[in-house]
């Protein structure tokens, strides 16, 4: 059996769920009917440093909500699936027009949603906080909670296995 530090050598892509894992799924509801959500900082450089260093990302969520799309695509972050009722038609566009191998994804889920892309990639993560069913299928379950660091975990350590990690350009 390979181990999980090997299988982060071939990662080109990382696909991320919105709450869950970008947030820690609270939301704050505001009399006009909006949903507020906060997202970790770090995480968020984490994401911007690995698109510098050419890896792609996407975001795939059942949530609809536009201002996630700004925050993302301010990161550099443009391939972005809201509203998704099957993540797994997300995730074969995504691959499809990279031309990337489900082999050389990795993905963070949190929930139910999640299942079945995560069966289909190389390498399946998720937060600490993540449903019994998802940690199950998990090669790697990060110390960090949704929002809390868990993207900048993940990203983090696939970037030092590829020695792209590095403070130069930065």
């Amino acid at each position: 059996m390979e181990n999980f530090k090997t299988k982060l050598t071939r990662t080109k892509a990382f696909i991320f769920d919105i709450d869950g894992v970008l947030t820690d799924g609270s939301v704050i509801l505001l009399p006009d009917g909006e949903q507020l959500r906060a997202m970790n900082i770090k995480d968020g450089f984490a994401i911007q440093l690995a698109v510098k260093r050419g890896y792609k990302i996407a975001v795939i969520s059942g949530g609809k909500y536009e201002m996630t799309r700004k925050r993302l695509n301010g990161l550099g972050v443009y391939d972005i699936y809201l509203g998704v009722d099957d993540k797994v038609d997300a995730f074969n566009e995504f691959i499809l027009t990279y031309n990337i191998q489900p082999d050389e994804v990795l993905y963070m889920g949190d929930d139910v949603p999640d299942y079945e892309v995560m069966k289909r990639v190389g390498v399946p993560t998720c937060p600490n906080d993540a449903v019994h069913e998802i940690k199950g299928i998990s090669i790697y379950v990060s110390d960090k909670k949704g929002g809390k660091g868990c993207v900048r975990d993940i990203i983090e350590q696939v970037m030092r296995v590829q020695g792209k990690w590095t403070l130069a350009g930065i």
